[in-house]
């Protein structure tokens, strides 16, 4: 297993990270897995043995439910082996204080999860999504003093846009506070979109990248081929994230790495996850799953490198359209240049 820095941070996390969205089984998460503690605890301790030492969570995971099976799972002496990562700024109660990034709500939220993972600290603390209504200058302190208190270590962010990322920067940096040190982000062969400001503003900001749903709700995990599609999986439970615009790209893009995987003798999730982890920017790929077959799956892609070749397969099938200003710095960038390198303007080209 390798480690990398999280961003500009000295903490090292592995290239994969333990998912938990399948713990629990409780609201609109019963749709993705309804694991209880016996049976997360083989797949955590599974992952653990092979060299995985982040875990992620959320309160909204089935209403903290997925939370208090992680503080099951890892308390006691194994907790000093583990790195966790949780989320806060869904609604987790009806009243009016009971969602959003206020320094009211996260400081309450922040404390409930400490109780349920059973534990004095979180490594790293994330704010869910954006919040449009609360000034960032109050998310900001809130978040400061959690890490002052000593109850969080580093915090960080998921499903920021890129202008979300480079305001909050702003106000850490003009206000002396806490800084984010990394990004959760969507993020696949299937959907590139984060090449375009995401990654980017990762390099240029020196945030760490934890990818989410990095096999497309499984779409990518060869057992789904374009003209059937395997029983019990997401889509077919009415999962419907990510959302999938282009069907033929997709079974395009399937088509690939199910080739590169049989002559490699490997599974096409294991290709899809290694693609990911050689990414230009991204620090661990978030795996999770329901049984203990599909978790060595995904734990041997720690271990797979493409080659040149393959990863240029797999780079032309999945290639998102060029999108406005893109599409005009690479035709200008032709004119001055003519054919010269054109990585400066950014990993999508």
């Amino acid at each position: 297993m390798e480690y990398r820095l999280l961003g500009r941070s000295g903490l090292k996390v592995s290239t994969l990270t333990v998912g938990t969205m399948t713990f629990g089984g409780k609201g609109w998460a019963k749709t993705v897995g309804d694991l209880g503690v016996n049976e997360a605890k083989k797949l955590v301790d599974m992952s653990l043995d092979a060299g995985v030492n982040l875990i992620d969570t959320a309160d909204v995971y089935s209403n903290g439910v997925s939370e208090e099976i992680v503080g099951e799972i890892i308390g006691g002496k194994r907790r000093n082996d583990v790195l966790l990562a949780t989320k806060a700024r869904f609604p987790m109660g009806d009243g009016p204080n009971d969602a959003g990034s206020s320094r009211h709500h996260l400081i309450r939220a922040c404390e409930a999860s400490l109780k349920r993972l059973k534990t004095d600290v979180i490594d790293l603390y994330q704010l869910h999504e954006w919040d449009g209504l609360t000034p960032l200058e109050e998310t900001m302190e809130a978040l400061d003093m959690l890490v002052r208190q000593g109850k969080v270590r580093y915090i960080g962010c998921s499903n920021f846009s890129g202008w979300h990322i480079m305001k909050a920067l702003g106000v850490s940096t003009s206000e002396h506070r806490q800084r984010f040190v990394s990004q959760q982000i969507h993020y696949s062969l299937e959907s590139r979109d984060a090449e375009y400001e995401l990654l980017p503003v990762s390099i240029d900001q020196g945030l760490g990248v934890l990818v989410w749903s990095p096999l497309a709700g499984g779409l990518l995990s060869g057992k789904h081929r374009r003209d059937k599609t395997a029983e019990g999986s997401r889509q077919l439970a009415g999962w419907d994230e990510p959302p999938i615009r282009d069907e033929d790209r997709l079974w395009d893009i399937v088509d690939t790495l199910v080739d590169i995987a049989e002559s490699r003798n490997v599974s096409g999730a294991q290709v899809a996850l290694a693609w990911l982890i050689g990414r230009k920017a991204v620090t661990s790929v978030i795996i999770g799953g329901r049984t203990k077959a599909q978790f060595k799956d995904n734990l041997a892609a720690a271990e797979l490198v493409l080659t040149v070749e393959e990863r240029q397969r797999l780079d032309d099938v999945s290639a998102p359209p060029i999108l406005y200003p893109y599409w005009h710095q690479v035709r200008t960038a032709k004119d001055r240049l003519g054919e010269a390198d054109l990585s400066l303007l950014g990993p999508h080209v």
